[in-house]
């Protein structure tokens, strides 16, 4: 009895010993096992989120701004347009396409002290009956009509086409004195005057241009006005022209000299120009100095028919 209790006492301490090292055993096992480290699948989707959706940089805006490039200025688009359109071709203009080939010319620029239509110029062939006039006439109109090219205006009181124009008896003056006439006075009442003396004047007194009174009119005659403008002179004449003939394109009669004002075809001419005759109208009042008055065409003194 006595031998058991002392096993008893001797085994008691150890199995809790025992005990008591197996729950510390376990506490250490515990405290060294490696506790599981949860996987970051959280922070690599946060990351990954992050980087999947980045913000736009500046960089890409600027390539966003070089990728539109700006629109031209409008000028120079405007440039480029005019450069494109060709110039029409001498074919293209109206003028082109409704004037026969042998139609009268104008010069290129109007007249010095000229106030409307450019001034024209006609060829002899453009003339009837041209070739068959006297050499001395023909001479005479070459010399007219060669003045018409040269974009002369009127100046009244000149007779040289060194002035830059002359008016119509220094047209007139300057023609013959050139070609043979010296003798030729200056001014339009005193080359009537001078006309009239040589005995070879015929009168105008109808205003119809198929009058019976033209009948005699040929290339390289003096034609006389008056009442082209107010004037107190004896004999009252104003204007003074040489007549070339009839255009062949027209059929129109037409003259040569230097006008503040006629017309050919239906444009006024402020120079040395080719012109049409016609016939005035009456006048408008009952004072005839202002209105112009045909009063008719001779025969140059000395020019013959030869």
């Amino acid at each position: 009895m006595k031998w058991l209790l002392i096993v008893a006492i001797l085994l008691g301490p150890v199995s809790h010993a025992a005990v008591a090292e197996e729950s510390l055993g376990k506490k250490i096992k515990k405290i060294l096992a490696p506790s599981p480290t949860p996987t970051p699948t959280r922070k690599h989707r946060k990351t990954s989120a992050k980087k999947a959706s980045p913000t736009p940089t500046s960089t890409a805006s600027a390539k966003r701004k070089k990728a539109s490039p700006t629109p031209s200025p409008t000028p120079k688009s405007k440039t480029k347009h005019k450069k494109a359109s060709p110039t029409p071709t001498p074919g293209e203009s109206p003028s082109a396409s409704e004037t026969p080939s042998a139609s009268p010319e104008e010069t290129p620029e109007p007249a010095r002290g000229n106030k409307g239509w450019p001034n024209v110029f006609l060829s002899p062939d453009q003339i009837k009956g041209y070739e068959h006039d006297p050499p001395k006439v023909r001479q005479i109109l070459d010399a007219g009509l060669a003045l018409t090219k040269e974009n002369l205006g009127y100046t009244y009181g000149s007779a040289d086409p060194k002035n830059g124009g002359m008016d119509c008896s220094g047209f007139v003056y300057y023609v013959l004195q050139q070609n043979g006439f010296p003798d030729v006075p200056r001014d339009s009442s005193q080359q009537y005057v001078w006309v009239r003396k040589a005995g070879d004047f015929k009168a105008v007194v109808g205003r119809n241009e198929n009058s019976f009174e033209l009948d005699d009119l040929k290339p390289g005659d003096l034609l006389f006005w008056r009442g082209t403008y107010n004037i107190d002179r004896d004999p009252p004449i104003t204007h003074t022209m040489i007549y070339l003939g009839r255009e062949k394109r027209t059929n129109k009669r037409v003259m040569v000299g230097s006008s503040d004002g006629r017309t050919y075809d239906g444009k006024q001419r402020w120079g040395v120009s080719v012109f049409d005759f016609k016939m005035p109208p009456p006048p408008k009042s009952g004072d005839a100095k202002i209105s112009p008055v045909f009063v008719g065409y001779g025969r140059i003194p000395g020019l013959g028919e030869n």
